[in-house]
């Protein structure tokens, strides 16, 4: 009808499709960018499935999802400021890793990694800041320089942006156009999707636009930024979502068991990866007990706001 407008074609599809449309090999792909919760394990783990390989990983604090992709032999590459077991500590196929230099990594900070992201969602090569000078990250990091600032003659720290090829987000909830809404830690999240070429959401839900422009704050980046859209109810397990469910710290203590040699790896990435066809097969082996005690059971709601004119 004329003078009417379209609505945009649905960017809805499967976890699989999405990875291997957005994603192939020799890609950069930020992920783990709310820090401690939010974290795309389901994502992750079709990396692993589709057997992708020689992907950079960045990231502030990925959590053991980083070492689960190292292990799997995806990765040649890490930028991040942390990798491990936020729990118990060391991340052993990422230690094995480093040691038998099957991977290469660039330190930073979550600072300076947070900054190269800046940069590269305000499209500038770079982000000036105090932060890390006389640290050893200049060893390492070849995207840290010194300079001098031109108004005030101090002594500053230069950081490389970064564009990722690939942001993948997990979210409370989402339409089918990319619109996302998101709560809690955002970390560099909202920087990582404008820095990225492109972005695949996943979302525990998949609501109506209108519920999204409703909360229009909480929306973390343009539907139009995004690639593809998945439904992924516990996308982010064992990480936590606000308002869904708690962090499973019984998952990163059998993680920190059952990866400490490659062969035991191997056992858990056959079980809990390989041997996963789609995320209800997930959720059966997870049980409705477990998930029933991660459950949220003291809901604490924001206080309503008025957008009224």
């Amino acid at each position: 009808m004329e003078g009417c407008q379209s609505l945009p074609d649905s960017k809805l599809m499967s976890l699989s499709e999405a990875v291997q449309r957005v994603l192939p090999d020799d890609s950069s792909v930020a992920m783990g960018l709310s820090l401690e919760s939010l974290i795309p394990f389901a994502a992750a783990h079709e990396i692993i499935r589709q057997r992708k390989r020689n992907l950079c990983l960045i990231g502030p604090i990925s959590d053991i999802l980083f070492d689960q992709v190292i292990g799997a032999g995806c990765v040649r590459q890490i930028k991040a400021a942390w990798v491990g077991n936020v729990i118990t500590g060391s991340g052993y196929n990422f230690r094995r890793g480093i040691e038998t230099d099957a991977i290469k990594i660039e330190d930073h900070s979550n600072l300076t990694l947070a900054m190269a992201l800046r940069a590269g969602a305000m499209g500038v090569s770079f982000m000036p800041a105090r932060t890390a000078l006389g640290s050893d990250l200049f060893k390492t990091n070849p995207g840290l320089k010194t300079m001098t600032c031109p108004f005030s003659a101090d002594r500053l720290t230069a950081v490389a942006a970064i564009t990722p090829d690939v942001a993948i987000v997990h979210v409370q909830r989402a339409d089918e156009y990319g619109n996302a809404n998101t709560w809690g830690n955002l970390g560099v999240t909202r920087d990582a999707c404008l820095a990225s070429r492109h972005v695949i959401i996943t979302a525990e839900e998949i609501v109506s636009s209108d519920l999204i422009s409703a909360d229009p704050n909480r929306v973390i980046t343009p539907g139009f930024r995004v690639d593809t859209v998945v439904h992924i109810p516990w996308g982010a397990h064992p990480s936590p979502v606000p308002g869904y469910y708690n962090r499973d710290h019984q998952a990163f203590i059998d993680y920190r068991n059952e990866s400490k040699t490659v062969a035991l790896f191997a056992k858990w990435q056959h079980r809990w990866v390989d041997n996963i066809q789609n995320q209800q097969a997930y959720l059966d082996l997870l049980g409705t007990e477990r998930m029933a005690g991660l459950a949220i059971k003291n809901h604490v709601f924001s206080e309503s706001v008025d957008y009224g004119y």
